[in-house]
């Protein structure tokens, strides 16, 4: 039976959402045949470690959450085609280590209050979103990134492959920030491994909602993880 991390530390803001994702993805193993282990230590991120585990979930950690030894084993475990799942604050992680910014794709940068918005889903193919339709209400904390993650010509180096799965509607919310085009949730290659990641998932009873888990169920299929899993 596959085994993921579900890694929640925190130095900066700490999401009281956190125990409830813990669950959610627990009883989403329990329902589809894998197993999680939920840790908020560095000592996680050593040397041998991590390749027990078919993917790592770096779930709303915050600042600075890996010492050097960490990062060497994350990049390690990536470059022997590891599989890496982000959700929402992940991208307020490690602002000062480059490598990061290629694996979460794009770093965070702020967000208007929470308030309901509307996505559009821009591949109804993929295992995260093939349960949509064209557009998907919701209601959440809208990120905003210091970068375009559509951008090319802005990859950070090594990205490949990214795929941009979900958008959101800026016409349809107050505050945002980066225009017409607004990426919300994608996927891509880097490092040797595979990387997803959404900006869903501040609130607490985010994790009790079907179609919500249906999306990071999706996500755990695309690498490789349960039922009906992709060949990475």
């Amino acid at each position: 039976m596959s085994r993921i991390l579900v890694y929640s530390r925190t130095t900066g803001y700490r999401h009281s959402s956190i125990p409830a994702g813990i669950e959610a993805l627990e009883k989403l193993g329990w329902k589809h045949g894998f197993n999680v282990e939920a840790s908020e230590g560095m000592h996680s991120f050593r040397a041998g470690r991590l390749e027990r585990y078919a993917a790592i979930v770096f779930l709303s950690t915050s600042g600075a959450v890996l010492d050097e030894p960490g990062r060497a084993a994350l990049r390690h475990y990536m470059k022997q085609g590891g599989s890496w799942l982000g959700i929402h604050a992940a991208s307020t992680t490690e602002y000062e280590w480059p490598w990061f910014e290629g694996l979460v794709g794009a770093w965070f940068d702020q967000h208007p209050k929470i308030q309901p918005a509307t996505l559009t889903v821009e591949d109804r193919e993929h295992p995260a979103t093939e349960f949509l339709g064209e557009k998907w209400q919701r209601n959440d904390e809208w990120y905003a990134f210091r970068s375009n993650p559509r951008d090319r010509e802005r990859w950070p180096e090594g990205v490949e492959n990214l795929k941009v799965l979900l958008s959101v509607d800026e016409a349809t919310y107050q505050g945002g920030t980066m225009g017409a085009d607004h990426p919300l949730s994608w996927c891509h290659e880097y490092g040797g491994g595979r990387s997803f990641y959404t900006a869903l998932g501040h609130a607490e009873e985010t994790y009790q909602d079907p179609e919500f888990l249906a999306h990071l169920l999706g996500a755990l299929r695309w690498l490789g993880i349960g039922p009906g899993a992709a060949t990475p």
